[in-house]
């Protein structure tokens, strides 16, 4: 693992819709003194449409922020190698994680044609933090950050995405992993918890770990 002061040379924030990876992702940048890539979720003019008829402008959607992502990590690899730490709030795997959740058979195969010819080499985290909380706690979020193109978003369609989360990273071994209980922390008022994940994201070099503010505390 590639470290610049005691810091993991590329940090990727991932988990569900509304768990809070861009929050945290700005904060450890900050932290960092690093360049923040984030998804340009906005910019995808299918979304809207998406969230109200899924099935209609799935492969739309799914194309356009395949094509996104994939610049951006290809803009990462050609980043300055004098500052060669970065965050991230999203891998580039989860564009085909949304995939396998939201296209036909037909299309995915399509889609997956695309996907090997684009990401063949996409840079590979020096540090992956996954950030999970049930779906009551997600939709709450969701709900208080009120962007309009979500508030169609559905509880099952919520659920069957962090099922997806989960299964991929139950499987996941390509970088080092932080697994963070993201039910009750708070990143943003409570400076306890996020010194403490910030201890521990330094820590880490290797293998799979967990962080739990509660547990931690006590």
């Amino acid at each position: 693992m590639s470290t610049i002061n005691n810091k993991p040379g590329f940090i990727v924030v991932e988990g569900p819709v509304g768990v809070g990876k861009t929050t945290l992702a700005k904060r450890l940048a900050e932290s960092f003194n690093t360049d923040l890539l984030l998804e340009g979720a906005d910019e995808n003019p299918f979304l809207n449409k998406f969230y109200e008829n899924r099935k209609n402008v799935a492969f739309q959607t799914q194309l356009f922020f395949l094509f996104q992502r994939a610049q951006q990590m290809q803009d990462l690899r050609q980043a300055d190698m004098f500052r060669p730490v970065h965050v991230a709030d999203f891998i580039m795997e989860k564009d085909r994680l949304f995939a396998e959740l939201t296209l036909d058979e037909d299309e995915f195969k399509l889609y997956e044609q695309v996907y090997q010819h684009l990401t063949i080499d996409a840079p590979v985290p020096d540090l992956v933090i996954y950030l999970q909380a049930p779906v009551d706690v997600l939709r709450k979020r969701i709900s208080l950050r009120g962007r309009d193109y979500e508030r169609s978003m559905d509880s099952s369609y919520l659920n069957r995405l962090n099922e997806s989360y989960a299964r991929f990273f139950y499987n996941y071994n390509e970088s080092p992993l932080l697994i963070v209980n993201a039910e009750e922390i708070d990143l943003v008022n409570n400076e306890n918890d996020y010194s403490l994940l910030l201890e521990q994201i330094k820590k880490i070099k290797s293998g799979r770990h967990y962080f739990n503010p509660v547990s931690v505390s006590l």
